[in-house]
Formats: C-alpha cells, sequence, structure tokens
C-alpha cells in the first residue's frame, strides 16, 4: 500500500494547487457554481486514474520503506525551483513516437576510418549491433555515407540513431556533428566538449589552461594530455596539495607502487554521469609491461580484505574530480543545438600510486589503449573488443528493451510527474533531460562490468563541485542543472539501498557496505584468460566449441569473411609478408584454441612461403587428462611472388648479391647495381664456390619493382657452369652410386637430381630415415639418402654423424672406391668442420677414401622470429659467412668438391618456400593443379621457367607444363642453380676424368 499512498497523496496535493489558484482567480471572472463543479470532476477522475495507474506499475519490491523516503526526495529537487523548467517542445511526442520504427530506430551508421571491413573490430560493431537489433551501413568517411548524406535532420526523414566513428574518421565526424542538429534519439560515439578539453595545448591539458580552474587542486599532473609517446611524468606532491585531504600513511607492508590504466565510459557530459569498467591494465613498479586484471582482485590480493577499498575508492574520486573539471570548463563552449544528451566518450586513465593510497592521474587518452601490454597487438586488441563488446550492451537498448522499464516507482515519477510541461507553472523536466535519467536508471539496474564512477556520494567530490560552481556561476548558477545532478544522485542511491536489501533478503545475510555494481567481488581470479572479462575461472566440458574470431598480424581478408560457422577460409599476402602471427579466441571459456595439434600453441609466428600454407586451429577439450579436439579450423594463405614487370629492349641490366633487408655480409654492397653488358664467358667454372651474382633485366636499378623477375638468373663472375641436357646427364650417371646424407635442404636436391636424371620423378617421399632407389636412369644409377641430423630425437637417443653415415655406406654395398662413388653431404647450418674431419676418417676406415665427396655448404634460414625453433638474430646470421668460409677451406683442404650454396640463398632469402625454418627453397608437387580456392591461379609456377646462364649466354630449362608424364615436380629456381652446379660439377669431373687426391 506504500506505493499507492505517496502518488495519490501527490495528486491530490496537485488538484488542491489547481484549486487554490482557481479560487484567487474568482474575483476577476466569477465563473458560474456549475463550471467550477465540472472542473473538480475532472481534476478528482484525473487524480485516481494517475494513482491506480502508479499502482499498477508498481512492482512488489517498491513497496520497501527506503523506496518511500526516496520517491519524497525525487520529489523535492523539482519543487524547490522557483521559475518553470523550458516547455518540451511538440516534437518530443513525435520523437516516442518514432522511436518504436523499427525503419530507422535500428539504423546504425558505422564510419570506419583507416580500418577496413576485414578488421576484427568493424566485424565486432556488425556482430553485436546486428545482434541487438540493429542494420549497419558502413562508409569510411561522413562525406562517403549515403545514409548520412540523405539524411536532412528533419523528423520522419530517413534518419539514424546511433553514429560510431572508429580512429580515422574523427575530424569527419566532427564537421556532421557541427553541422548538423542532433535529435534526442541520436547519439555518437564522441562527446567533443571532453575530447577538446583533454586535448595539449602549450604542453599541459587544455582544460587545466582555463583561468577559473588557476590555483585549484586536482589530482592530475599537467602534461597528462601530451603525446602517446611521451614518458610518464613523476608524481609531485605539490600538484596534489589539498585534494583530498591526504589521510594517514599506510604502513610499509602495505604501501602500494603501481601503475593503473582504466578505462572510463562518460555517459553525459551534463550532467556528468561515468562509469568504470571493472578489467584495466596493472603493471608494478618492477615490472616491464602491464597486464590485464580485474581492478577490485588485484587491490584485494595486494593489500588484503581490510585496506584494499581505500585505493579503489580514492582512484573513482580522482578521476570524478578530473571530469568534473574538464566539463565544468568546456560545458559552454559548445552552441545548443549542437549538444548531444545520448552521446558517450570512452577513455583511458593512467594513474600512478607512488608509495600512498591515493593515486595521481599521469595520462589521459581519447578512446580505449593498450600500449603497456607486452603484447598490445593481440591480447590489446582482444581485450579492447570486449571492452567494446560490454560498452554496446550496457548503453543500447534492444527491440524488446524500452528506457522505461526499470524500476517502475522511478521511472513512473519521472514519465508522469515530470514528462509534461503543459501550463504555465508546473514543475516539469525538459524531453532531452528526461532521456538522460531514463538511461541512467536503466544503466544502474543493468550495469555488467561497470561501477559507478559518478555521481558518487563522496564528501571531496562534492566539495569541489561547489567550489566549481562557485568560480564559474557565482549566485547564477541554473538551478535546473543542480538539481537535475541532484536527481541523479538520489536516484544511484535509491537503486544501490534497494539492491541491497534484496540481496539480503536473498542471500540471508545481514546488510553491510559492499558493491553490488562489481560483478567480480565474489569470484575467483582468473589466470589465463585475464583479458577475456566473460570468463570466470570455473571448470567444465567444452560444450561450444566455435571460435569467436581469428587473429591475424598483419591483418588478413579473409574469404569467406570470418564466422563462427564457417571452418575454412582463404586469404592472399603480398611478396614482402614473410611471417604471420596468428591467435584465436574461443566462443566459450572452457574451450581451448591450439595450433597444428592438440598440444600446440594458442598463438604463434609463422613463416609463410611463396606459394600455398595452411595453418590448422583447433578448438579443443582439455577438462580430461587427454586434449579431444571438438572442431578443426582451416586457413589457407597464398603469398604471392615477387612484383615483376616485363621488360621489352629498352632494359638495363642489373646484379645484386645480397639483399638490403638483410645484410649477412657489411662489407659488400646491397641491392640492385648496374651491369655493363660484358661478352659471355668463355671459361668453366673449376669449382663450386665461384663467386657470382643474381642478374635480372630492369628498366630502372633503383626500383626493383620494374624488373622481370622471371628471367632472374645466377651468373658467376668471370666463368660458367655448363648445363648438361639429358642424353649427357644419363650418360654421365651411368653405373655410379651417389649417396646423400644431410637435412631436407639435401634431400631437395636429390630429387631435383632425380627428375633431371630420369625425365620424370615417379617417386618421393619425405623420408626422415634412410632411403634407397634402385630406378634411377633405368637402373643404370642408384640412389640412396639418409636423413641427419634427427632432430625430432632426445640428445641422448640421436644418432651420432659419424653412426648415421656408416649405416648410410653399409645399406648402399657394395661401393666402388672411385669417383664412380659420389657421396654429397651437408645441409642448412648444422655441418661444421669437424663433420669434415669424422667424414674423412670413416672414409679411410672403410676404404672409400678415393670416392667423389661433393660438400653442401650452409644456406640460409632460421633467420625469421617464429614460434617452435630457434632464432637468427642478424649478428648471428652475420656470423654464418665465417663459418661457411672454414668448411669451404676444410673441404678443399680434404681434396673434397664444394658446392657453395650461402652465397647463392643470401640474396634471395624472401623466396623460401614452405617451411617453419624459412630455409627450404624446393617443394615438391603434383603437376595437375588440385581443387582450390578461384585465386589460386597459374601463378604457383609464377618462375618455374626462369633461365640459367649457360657457355652461350642462358639457357631455359624445360618447363614443367611440358613433361606430361611426370607425376611430380620439383618446384623452385633457387634449389635448382645450385642443384644445377652440383651436377656440372659432378660430371665436369667424370669428363676430365680428374681422380680424387689421396685421402
Amino acid at each position: 500500500m506504500v506505493c499507492v499512498v505517496s502518488p495519490v497523496i501527490g495528486a491530490a496535493g496537485e488538484a488542491g494547487m489547481v484549486l487554490l489558484r482557481l479560487w484567487a482567480l474568482r474575483r476577476r471572472y466569477c465563473p458560474r457554481p456549475v463550471l467550477l463543479s465540472g472542473v473538480l470532476i475532472c481534476l478528482v477522475y484525473q487524480t485516481l486514474v494517475v494513482a491506480r495507474s502508479r499502482f499498477r506499475t508498481c512492482r512488489p519490491d517498491c513497496g520497501d520503506k527506503p523506496t518511500v523516503a526516496a520517491d519524497v526526495r525525487l520529489d523535492q529537487p523539482l519543487r524547490k525551483q522557483p521559475e518553470p523548467l523550458e516547455s518540451a517542445p511538440n516534437q518530443a511526442d513525435e520523437d516516442v513516437a518514432q522511436q518504436n520504427q523499427p525503419e530507422w530506430a535500428s539504423r546504425v551508421v558505422l564510419l570506419m576510418g583507416q580500418h577496413r571491413a576485414s578488421d576484427t573490430e568493424v566485424q565486432l560493431y556488425q556482430r553485436v549491433l546486428q545482434r541487438l537489433g540493429y542494420m549497419v551501413s558502413m562508409a569510411h568517411y561522413a562525406e562517403t555515407s549515403a545514409t548520412l548524406r540523405q539524411d536532412d535532420g528533419r523528423p520522419g526523414s530517413d534518419s539514424w540513431t546511433i553514429l560510431i566513428c572508429l580512429r580515422g574518421s574523427e575530424k569527419s565526424c566532427l564537421k556532421k556533428m557541427n553541422s548538423y542538429r542532433l535529435q534526442a534519439h541520436q547519439r555518437v560515439n564522441m562527446i567533443p566538449t571532453l575530447t577538446q578539453a583533454f586535448s595539449s595545448v602549450g604542453g599541459i591539458c587544455r582544460f587545466q589552461a582555463h583561468n577559473l580552474l588557476s590555483g585549484l587542486s586536482i589530482p592530475i599532473i599537467p602534461s597528462a594530455c601530451g603525446p602517446l609517446n611521451a614518458p610518464l611524468g613523476d608524481t609531485d606532491p605539490a600538484a596534489t596539495e589539498g585534494w583530498p585531504p591526504s589521510g594517514p600513511t599506510p604502513p610499509a607492508s602495505q604501501a602500494l607502487f603501481t601503475t593503473v590504466s582504466v578505462y572510463v565510459l562518460v555517459t553525459s557530459a551534463s550532467p556528468l554521469a561515468a562509469f568504470l569498467h571493472t578489467t584495466g591494465l596493472v603493471r608494478p613498479s618492477l615490472s616491464a609491461y602491464s597486464q590485464a586484471a580485474q581492478l577490485h582482485t588485484f587491490f584485494l590480493e595486494q593489500l588484503g580484505s581490510d585496506s584494499y577499498l581505500q585505493p579503489l575508492d580514492s582512484m573513482k574520486e580522482a578521476i570524478a574530480a578530473v571530469l568534473l573539471s574538464a566539463a565544468m570548463s568546456s560545458e559552454d563552449q559548445r552552441p545548443a543545438q549542437a549538444r548531444c544528451e545520448l552521446c558517450y566518450q570512452l577513455l583511458t586513465f593512467t594513474l600512478q600510486y607512488g608509495g600512498s593510497v591515493r593515486p595521481e592521474i599521469v595520462k589521459v587518452q581519447a578512446e580505449l589503449h593498450f600500449d603497456d601490454l607486452k603484447d598490445p597487438g593481440f591480447d590489446g586488441q582482444i581485450l579492447k573488443e570486449f571492452i567494446l563488446e560490454d560498452t554496446l550492451n550496457f548503453l543500447l537498448p534492444t527491440r524488446n528493451r524500452s528506457l522505461t522499464s526499470f524500476p517502475e516507482c522511478i521511472a513512473a515519477i519521472i514519465r508522469e510527474k515530470y514528462g509534461g510541461c503543459e501550463g504555465t507553472y508546473s514543475n516539469c523536466l525538459p524531453y532531452k533531460e528526461k532521456l538522460v535519467l531514463l538511461q541512467f536508471v536503466s544503466q544502474l539496474q543493468s550495469p555488467g562490468p561497470f561501477d559507478v564512477l559518478y555521481p558518487a556520494a563522496s564528501p571531496a567530490l562534492a566539495s569541489l563541485q561547489a567550489h566549481l560552481d562557485q568560480r564559474f556561476y557565482g549566485e547564477e548558477r541554473p538551478q535546473k542543472r543542480s538539481h537535475l545532478v541532484a536527481l541523479l544522485s538520489q536516484i544511484r542511491s535509491l537503486l544501490y539501498t534497494s539492491e541491497i536489501l534484496m540481496q539480503s533478503k536473498r542471500s540471508g545475510v545481514p546488510e553491510g557496505p559492499m558493491d553490488l555494481t562489481n560483478p567480480s567481488q565474489n569470484s575467483q581470479p582468473q589466470k589465463d584468460y585475464l583479458h577475456r572479462p566473460d570468463c570466470r575461472h570455473d571448470a567444465g566440458k567444452c560444450m561450444d566449441p566455435r571460435l569467436r574470431q581469428l587473429y591475424t598480424d598483419p591483418p588478413l581478408v579473409l574469404t569467406p569473411p570470418f564466422s563462427p560457422e564457417v571452418k575454412e577460409y582463404w586469404a592472399e599476402v603480398p611478396f614482402d609478408v614473410v611471417t604471420l602471427k596468428i591467435r584465436a579466441e574461443p566462443e566459450s571459456c572452457r574451450c581451448r584454441v591450439r595450433l597444428d595439434e592438440r598440444r600446440g600453441p594458442s598463438k604463434a609466428s609463422y613463416p609463410v612461403g611463396l606459394g600455398s600454407s595452411r595453418v590448422s586451429i583447433l578448438v579443443v577439450d582439455e577438462s580430461e587428462s587427454e586434449p579431444v579436439v571438438m572442431t578443426i579450423y582451416t586457413l589457407h594463405v597464398f603469398r604471392e611472388s615477387r612484383p615483376s614487370l616485363p621488360v621489352f629492349d629498352e632494359y638495363v641490366t642489373c646484379g645484386f648479391r645480397q639483399d638490403c633487408g638483410l645484410v649477412v655480409q657489411p662489407d659488400l654492397p646491397c641491392g640492385l647495381e648496374p651491369l655493363s653488358r660484358a661478352a659471355a664467358p668463355t671459361r668453366p667454372c673449376l669449382s663450386g664456390d665461384a663467386p657470382g651474382r643474381w642478374v635480372v633485366p630492369c628498366l630502372s636499378c633503383a626500383d626493383n619493382r620494374t624488373c622481370d623477375w622471371r628471367v632472374v638468373s645466377w651468373q658467376p663472375d668471370d666463368c660458367f657452369y655448363p648445363v648438361l641436357d639429358g642424353r649427357q646427364l644419363r650418360d654421365c650417371m651411368l653405373g655410379r652410386k651417389v649417396l646423400f646424407i644431410g637435412d631436407s635442404t639435401n634431400r631437395g636436391m636429390m630429387y631435383y637430381f632425380m627428375e633431371r636424371v630420369n625425365g620424370t620423378l615417379e617417386a618421393w617421399d619425405k623420408a626422415h630415415d634412410t632411403i634407397m632407389y634402385h630406378n634411377v636412369n633405368d637402373g643404370g644409377t642408384l640412389i640412396s639418402y639418409s636423413y641427419y641430423p634427427q632432430f625430432w630425437l632426445d640428445r641422448s637417443q640421436r644418432p651420432t654423424f659419424e653412426r648415421a653415415l656408416q649405416q648410410l655406406i653399409e645399406r648402399s654395398h657394395p661401393l666402388e672406391n672411385s669417383p664412380q662413388t659420389v657421396l654429397v653431404v651437408g645441409g642448412v647450418q648444422w655441418l661444421t668442420p669437424n663433420h669434415l674431419k669424422i667424414l674423412q676418417q670413416v672414409l679411410k676406415r672403410e676404404n672409400l677414401h678415393k670416392i667423389l665427396v661433393m660438400v653442401k655448404t650452409i644456406g640460409m634460414g632460421f633467420h625469421l622470429p617464429v614460434d617452435g625453433i630457434h632464432s637468427l638474430s642478424l649478428r648471428g646470421v652475420q656470423e654464418l659467412h665465417n663459418l661457411n668460409q672454414n668448411i669451404l677451406t676444410t673441404a678443399k683442404l680434404y681434396g673434397y668438391e664444394v658446392i657453395d650454396t650461402l652465397s647463392v640463398t643470401m640474396g634471395r632469402y624472401k623466396e623460401f618456400l614452405q617451411g617453419k625454418c624459412a630455409c627450404h627453397f624446393h617443394e615438391v608437387g603434383k603437376l595437375a593443379f588440385p581443387k582450390g580456392p578461384q585465386h589460386r591461379d597459374a601463378t604457383l609456377y609464377r618462375q618455374a621457367a626462369e633461365t640459367w646462364l649457360g657457355p652461350s649466354g642462358t639457357l631455359d630449362l624445360q618447363e614443367p607444363g611440358s613433361r606430361a608424364d611426370s607425376s611430380y615436380h620439383v618446384k623452385g629456381p633457387v634449389n635448382q642453380v645450385y642443384s644445377e652446379v652440383l651436377l656440372s660439377r659432378m660430371c665436369g669431373i667424370k669428363s676430365r676424368n680428374i681422380a680424387a687426391g689421396p685421402r
């Protein structure tokens, strides 16, 4: 009955006031008794209708006594106002009617600015807004948005509800807001007065330069609004003198030395309404990076349950004090027609605790920033998107959730008592300010992960507000504004008190001070996924094995666009993209994401070889002892070949030894250099390490994009390597046995050798053990191969080089102690001069000291920062050259032939193919094109027809398309070059019948 009595008394009081005014006018107009009786009947009837409607809308919990007291207090601020409030325009009712029309009430304009439609942040806005029932139209800038261009601002026109301006579109949005009269229902994700207040002018925050704020202590350093990369300033005790009282110094055991970055949502600047997200970044004084944490949990762990609330409350007071000062200093700087009551602004505040429980603000940034995280690209973007999603859910009503569908005892008072503005002396609330109140009520009832920052029941803030009012307005402060601020504060107190009572009744615990707007207060800290505000530390099975989003660096344009229901994607990257970082987030916190295998990493950096690569993304259930793969997503990445421009008669010849992107030999020049067109050399090279360079025709040596990379070739400086045709090669290899020992790069040379000798490659295997081929050269040549080193085994179980070589020799018996037996040894970077010493000892022991030994030296690889393998620094890469020279010197000392692969690969280190080591310059594949996405066209064999210089200039090797009878083909122009050097030296020695020297 409490909810009935109060409305009846209030309505009866209103009727009595009208009767008194009619009685005062009786002498002037002298109305008849019948007229007065009719007016009285109408008033009584209206009073009963209002009372009955309020009785129907009151909820049972509104009958608590605190609600009654709050009802009376809510009535007081506006009744004390002596002058009438401004009348609401007739458009107010039209706005309410239009707000129920789905044609425009659900339209959002998203200005992407510097973003692409495929960016995960843009996709987040689309996904969340569509789920909330909104239609999204996208453009890069306001000037290019068809929706904004067609909107003339008139009621009933083809209008919009929300304008969201992403990075890069801010100036375009401000221009639109300045030239457009925002309607009451429209909102923008910018509050221009706040962004301007926190801009830097003369090295200090603009709002601090206001003359009326001089001498007023607020807890912020002057340079807090400086550039993003400016160092954080030291705390200046004088800057915060008098704000607020310092209080007792905490004991040394509770001293707090940390930097905290928090995320503030301002939903109204005048009157000020602000909220604090419960997730922030914390960085202890000795840490290099910040980490995401629940603020409440962090302070609780640092200071314990007796002291943790004081630094948290002091932080809120400090931020609110700065917001009050900034909002007050810029309140009258914006024309009334350009104000937006429902606009909102996200801000990042960075605070320092220097041993005290009272922090100082050292940086204020518009929007959300996560620069202090160790991985701001992934962790920062993921946390940003969760906070953005929380913000949208917090701010935006859905079609089935009205702004007035919250605690009805409050909503009814605002809606019925102050919503109508008819009559000259009636107490009413302007329509736009009513929307602010209704929005505030809505947000207080469903705060989600937001804490109320302001209004707050703080004596220090109340004192600051009084000082600001006195300085800016004196005695002329608009009372409707002060009454509105009081109303906001009283609504917050009412709902907070009611929530505590209901919480006490539900839980059976006594009333006490607790912050019910913090959803994580009684939850366990989440250690694994602190960047996920929606995650809690609960175990359970993975019931929703889908991906929430896929993140890559650099960002990929996926085909089709990402959707949790789509399991396979394709993307292309340009030639210069050689690494790709991948991370995926599961839809459910109970699921885990692993890359490539069920125990693989959750995020990784991959090398991207030329052509097609594939990454498997597994959604795994790890609730049991053995992980279970629930869903597999597949990402295909196609890396384009080097940009090439066909040249004709007018060209220059350019050469290069090394790329400027990775200088292996600092004493040599890098990049393209013009070469004179000298006559082709006539002397064959006498060793496999003849100095040389890559040669390519270009329009200009200053720009490698003007070169025709399809005809790039390797050219020794003053000799040439003879290239044998198929018949010559078969005759050379007849009756010979060729043994290969080494890693996959050695194996690539072997398969190229087999394809050249046979003209076909019928068998192929990624052998990691010992394998024999008897069908080479129609059975006239035997090939054997042994993989070394077997790095996947534990060091204690790996066969030594001596043991692996001994087994290969035993498997290949009988062997002739002459150059008819060839041993090819080497790999990427495992070979050392000590291996050559061991090799000599084994061959001497096996009486094979006269065989032909060919040493493949070091090759480029392991130069990219990827996960799962060791990576070389620039200095480590440069040290490879010294090691390579030692290997060449030692091999020649023992009378071995050499194939210098470092000089061939270092200039084209970016042209590696598939493999984590970025060391594979060959790839074996079917000649027929497999079925795949449409973007995989003939460019897969983009350089298969590359030329290789022979005695008469250039010689085109047989193209793969002409070998119709071949099942497999070894691709890779770099591997082709040093493999041809191998064949040339192998057959050149036999043709001259040069015996190996004594071993």
